[in-house]
């Protein structure tokens, strides 16, 4: 048929690839489209061979078939039923009710047991089929049959509303006369299928004592009550009476196989069926009575034994059974083989499944994520012309979704009105997510929209998916909505998404709007997250509010959250730079110790902080009054005024207090921090009269690697190369190793600078000739970086001498990057690919370099693509990655050289290491 054409085109889509198929599985699809080249040099445009699969050829295939659903005359009833729903206050239940007669009414309908039975059996929900059967009931020449009476009582039961149904039994006791239908017969069957059977058998003896009899309808109505309640007893009473009347068929026979079941008698129950099928009684099908049997042992776990009755026995509603029990047990893979055992031609029975059958299995293998499976039976449906219920395409859309084919679902969606399709919130869920996963949260919002104004809700999880995903795209005015719609409806979103909104507000300066929210939570009484409390204390500090992140801090605390100690430093140093610093730090440190003991940690972070803030006669006030509060200062102290010190340019008071802290404490930690923050502070010749005094005197102390990668650093800096051997001699020979962020800091300025070189040759001893010294191997490197070897280097070998001299990281890549874009960007190229595939993560300075060595190479359309590739990667250009178009590379030049030396660089953050890189 021409319409499956684009059905099992979906299904090939699914499937594994095959040898002798050019159309490629799902997940290669989705791996390919997917996919993308690290390298924009040398990716080439993908050309997958799969055929084509247009979305909204097959989206026409599917509403084609949708259309052909349910009865449209039904439809119209029951579209009526539930246009008009109550809000449930009197006035307006009134006016709904005046509406929905006056509806019906226009219809004409000719009202008949038939009709009013299809309508009920028709039904989606509980409140249209009450409201119809109580339409039809006061429609004049119509009057409710038992079997509607029992239909509607059915409903009830199954939807678990017996309270409701006990009232109506009990209004309907009170006005006997209003029904001309047998009063005593409505009471017995209803209170039966109320599971109230000693109330029915209680009328039914009153019926008996007054003469009055039930009919074979209402009798088997009252042996279900019992059974399904375990009187049995009454069962074989109720029993013997259908028999002596002549009323006992196949029903009968079904209830009490059910009944032996119940009672766990299995050999009696098939003891019976047998006998019955052998007595020669004239029954119009076994099939009922057979599944009654095969339901209890499914449901009693003996499979086997139900399999070979089925086998034995096997009609459509024995069938039905056994595909439901099956499914019901998860039992999938037996469900699977036995629809695929019915299609064989020497089946007994050419068996199709009914729409119930085939969506409960088919929701069954969806939730497994058996897709092809799924995919599979919805064909099979499609070529049954098994007309789809409401389930059924709510299960193709979930379906789309999981197979990655979100497009499709969402045309489907968007076409709803067209195809009368009602989603359930399941598929809502499913929808949402899966367009949030795929990143069309736009669509996924508008559909949460439309979902509110037709009275669905989502679950919490698909609102928090939601909200996390408009936050991370910073979507914040659909995601300031969202927020206001869940406290509208009551729905507190979890922790992990307040702190997500407060987050991105903050992140794009809508710090104010953040603080809004965090307002809301306090009224909720929703403590605010910590990391949330962080988000907004940063906002404020970057917003020059001080006095607010103060404000912030201490609730933070006074709520269980403990402050790392950056964010304590951050507000302390915002405070600092207030108007009146001094009046709002001592508020600050008053509230502070007012919080906890004081101890020597809490003046240790505020000595911290404002040594941060530059302030280093105020560090020194809170260290003489931590004195005065009888608490002895620790090393820590001591090192964090030292370093406030040297931040503020205070060299003289730095230097006696570590002349005076070495008196009263001995150790590496005091020297290491003097020298570090010597050569921070600009100030390499008492850095270096430090290290040599240590080394000198201090034979015990052995300078941390920190201390020489800021002195080597820093005499860099400076031009004073000489010195620097003699640091490497010494360092080496402690046993440290060379670190990579002082092989690439000498790489850089011998890049820039041959004169380094030069010192390094007039340093060494002339008879320092073997090639497998460290010291050997760094100068040749050096060199080699130097121009003073050949330029057609092979990046392999100068990947592996890079390797000898000092650990690889991406920072030592930048150099060899560097290095080879000279002269060899296509090797360069070639090497940033393996750099990928080893695992390491390109920085912005890595694509930088590129992008340069491509300008300074007159290959401007190249590096157009890789300045592309590093937006797509989420990095910004600096300026002199801009400048390239409008400028000549000596201006270039001039302004990395700027770039590079702006400021002090620490260790600790590598922020030389990636600036270092810089094309």
């Amino acid at each position: 048929m021409v319409r499956l054409r684009y059905l099992k085109q979906t299904r090939a889509l699914l499937s594994p690839l095959s040898s002798n198929d050019t159309l490629f599985s799902y997940s290669t699809i989705a791996a390919a489209t997917n996919g993308l080249a690290l390298n924009p040099i040398f990716s080439s445009s993908y050309s997958s061979p799969v055929k084509k699969l247009h979305a909204q050829d097959v989206v026409v295939t599917f509403q084609d078939w949708f259309k052909s659903k349910g009865d449209p005359f039904l439809d119209r009833i029951l579209e009526i039923l539930s246009s008009h729903a109550s809000n449930g206050e009197n006035e307006d239940f009134v006016s709904q009710r005046e509406l929905t007669d006056v509806a019906l009414s226009r219809l004409n309908l000719r009202l008949t047991e038939s009709l009013v039975l299809d309508v009920l059996y028709y039904g989606k929900d509980v409140l249209s089929c009450l409201k119809f059967f109580d339409w039809a009931g006061r429609q004049p020449g119509f009057h409710h049959t038992r079997a509607t009476f029992n239909a509607i009582f059915k409903i009830l039961s199954k939807a678990k509303l017996m309270s409701l149904m006990l009232d109506y039994l009990d209004n309907y006791a009170k006005h006997r006369g209003s029904h001309k239908t047998r009063y005593h017969t409505i009471l017995v069957m209803g209170y039966a299928v109320a599971g109230k059977p000693e109330i029915a058998l209680y009328l039914f003896g009153r019926m008996r004592y007054q003469g009055i009899d039930l009919d074979d309808f209402a009798y088997h109505v009252l042996l279900n009550g019992l059974v399904e309640e375990n009187c049995f007893d009454g069962v074989e009473s109720v029993a013997k009476q259908i028999k002596m009347r002549g009323f006992e068929s196949e029903v009968t026979h079904s209830i009490l196989v059910k009944g032996f079941c119940r009672k766990k008698e299995f050999d009696k129950a098939e003891a019976y069926l047998r006998g019955v099928m052998d007595g020669g009684v004239k029954l119009k099908t076994t099939g009922y009575i057979v599944g009654a049997l095969v339901d209890g042992l499914c449901k009693n776990k003996q499979f086997d034994k139900a399999g070979k009755l089925v086998d034995e026995f096997g009609e459509f509603h024995v069938y039905d059974i056994w595909i439901r029990e099956l499914v019901r047990a998860r039992k999938l893979d037996g469900a699977m083989e036995f629809l695929q055992k019915t299609k064989d031609p020497e089946f007994a029975v050419h068996y199709v499944p009914d729409v119930f059958r085939y969506n409960t299995l088919i929701l069954r293998l969806l939730r497994e994520n058996r897709l092809e499976e799924v995919c599979d039976l919805i064909i099979e449906m499609r070529e049954n012309n098994v007309p789809p219920d409401e389930l059924t395409m709510n299960i193709v859309l979930c379906f789309f979704c999981k197979a990655g084919m979100v497009d499709v679902a969402l045309r489907l969606y968007d076409s709803r009105g067209e195809i009368g399709l009602s989603l359930s919130s399941m598929t809502l869920n499913y929808l949402m997510n899966t367009l949030c996963g795929d990143g069309s949260v736009v669509d996924a919002y508008r559909i949460l929209k439309s979902s509110l104004e037709q009275g669905y809700f989502p679950v919490k999880m698909t609102f928090s998916i939601l909200a996390d995903a408009l936050c991370k795209l910073e979507k914040l005015d659909m995601m300031n909505e969202l927020f206001l719609v869940a406290l509208e409806n009551n729905i507190v979103l979890s922790d992990k998404i307040h702190e997500s909104y407060i987050k991105a507000l903050c992140r794009i300066g809508r710090v104010e709007d953040g603080y809004f929210i965090y307002g809301e939570l306090n009224r909720l009484n929703k403590v605010t997250t910590g990391r949330a409390y962080s988000s907004l204390i940063n906002g404020f500090i970057k917003s020059n509010r001080g006095d607010i992140a103060t404000k912030l801090l201490i609730e933070m605390q006074e709520k269980g959250h403990t402050p790392t100690r950056n964010l304590f430093t951050a507000v302390i140093r915002s405070v600092c730079e207030m108007e009146n610093p001094e009046k709002h730090f001592q508020k600050l440190l008053e509230m502070q110790l007012s919080l906890h003991e004081p101890d020597c940690g809490i003046f240790n972070i505020f000595i911290e902080g404002v040594g941060r803030a530059k302030k280093p006669d105020l560090a020194r006030q809170i260290y003489e009054m931590m004195k005065r509060s009888g608490i002895s200062p620790n090393v820590r102290s001591d090192l964090l005024l030292l370093r406030s010190f040297l931040s503020g340019e205070k060299v003289s008071d730095a230097l006696n207090l570590y002349y005076d802290v070495l008196k009263k404490r001995k150790g590496k930690k005091v020297c290491n921090t003097m020298v570090t923050g010597l050569c921070k502070a600009n100030k390499p010749g008492l850095a270096l009269g430090i290290f040599s005094e240590i080394r000198e005197k201090e034979k015990d102390v052995r300078p941390s690697l920190e201390c020489y990668e800021e002195l080597i650093y820093v005499l860099c800096k400076h031009k004073n190369y000489e010195k620097i051997t003699p640091l490497i001699d010494d360092l080496i020979g402690m046993g440290r190793p060379l670190s990579s962020f002082i092989g690439s800091n000498l790489l850089l300025c011998s890049l820039k600078d041959r004169e380094l070189y030069e010192r390094w040759i007039d340093s060494r001893p002339p008879d320092e000739s073997a090639e497998s010294s460290p010291v050997y191997r760094l100068g040749e490197l050096i060199g080699l970086f130097s121009d003073r070897f050949r330029d057609d280097l092979d990046p392999d070998d100068l990947e592996q001498v890079v390797r000898n001299c000092f650990p690889l990281d991406i920072y030592a890549y930048n150099m060899i990057l560097r290095k080879l874009c000279i002269k060899q960007v296509d090797a360069a190229s070639k090497l940033f690919q393996k750099i990928c595939e080893r695992g390491y993560e390109p920085n912005q300075w890595t694509y930088e370099t590129m992008v340069h060595g491509f300008y300074r190479n007159g290959r401007k359309t190249d590096a157009e693509l890789w300045v592309e590739e590093m937006l797509r990667r989420g990095f910004h250009p600096s300026e002199s990655t801009k400048l390239p178009k409008v400028r000549c590379c000596d201006d270039i030049e001039s302004v990395i050289e700027k770039r590079l030396w702006q400021g002090c660089c620490s260790k600790s953050g590598l922020v030389f290491s990636a600036l270092m890189s810089i094309g």
